[in-house]
């Protein structure tokens, strides 16, 4: 299936002078040679091997929403720099860079689409967007979509992919995490299901907050998922951490996570979870 809005592109004289560049990939999994077409046509999973490679927000959206259908929320609201933030590049230029690359104005989409017919309050990272980080406008968006599945009774499916915390916009950032989880409470409130989805890699303040809260955790094969990154952690308590640390197959075994779901049958999955939990959406909600 194409890619939503995605034209191959020639090769340029660069990579003409390098057989194959742009071409044929090499699978991070099993190392064999696959041409970039097969990865894209199968939503980047090896089809020798079955390993994950990231996926991009456009391509979830053609994968879980029926038609790739998504009438999108909130996306005028593009970030400001309320701390006059630099680091060698000022945040405006930062943002500048990331919008004109991924084409939205933010680091996540939200909005409504349906999944085998049932209705649904949909959002999901864009990792590529600043490492899908949180900043004012992204946690304003992720509880908007709460406040809207409560206000609207849509079940929420959210699919996280990020770094944490955008340090360019310091404690106004990490506000974000008490604002989400609070519009996380009154979604439950509402009696309302909340699916969490949770992708390579969720960490930091997304992982901290929000991310684990789902009525149903669902995670992708080898996901790296937990607040910090695993070198961070053995050097801060100077040990050697256990074998699979922070993978998903390892939180499924000490019960942070219900699922592990191959990325191919994630919409049945979730549009099964969601009638179950919410009786009154049948196939044609």
């Amino acid at each position: 299936m194409p890619w939503p809005d995605k034209k191959p592109a020639s090769l340029d004289a660069s990579e003409k002078t390098s057989f194959g560049k742009g071409v044929f990939r090499k699978c991070d999994g099993c190392s064999e040679t696959l041409t970039a077409e097969a990865l894209e046509q199968n939503y980047e999973v090896c089809p020798q091997c079955g390993r994950h490679h990231k996926l991009g927000a456009a391509g979830w959206r053609e994968l879980i929403l029926d038609e790739g259908k998504l009438d999108e929320w909130d996306a005028h609201l593009e970030p400001s720099d309320p701390l006059g933030f630099t680091d060698g590049k000022a945040y405006p230029d930062r943002i500048a860079a990331s919008q004109k690359a991924t084409r939205s104005k933010e680091a996540i989409e939200t909005g409504k689409g349906t999944i085998e017919g049932i209705p649904i309050a949909y959002g999901a990272f864009i990792f590529n967007f600043m490492g899908g980080s949180m900043g004012s406008v992204v946690g304003e968006k992720i509880a908007r979509l709460f406040e809207r599945g409560a206000e609207q009774r849509l079940p929420v499916v959210l699919l996280q992919a990020s770094g944490g915390a955008r340090m360019q916009e310091g404690i106004l950032s990490l506000m974000q995490m008490a604002k989400t989880v609070a519009a996380r409470e009154r979604l439950r409130d509402a009696n309302v299901p909340f699916l969490s989805v949770l992708l390579h890699p969720t960490t930091g303040g997304v992982a901290a907050s929000f991310a684990f809260l789902g009525d149903v955790n669902i995670a992708e094969p080898e996901a790296l998922v937990g607040f910090a990154g695993p070198r961070v952690i053995e050097t801060t308590i100077r040990q050697k951490l256990p074998e699979g640390f922070q993978r998903s197959e390892f939180l499924l075994e000490h019960g942070m996570i219900d699922r592990i779901t191959s990325r191919l049958e994630m919409k049945r999955e979730l549009a099964t979870i969601v009638r179950h939990l919410s009786p009154q959406h049948g196939a044609t909600g």
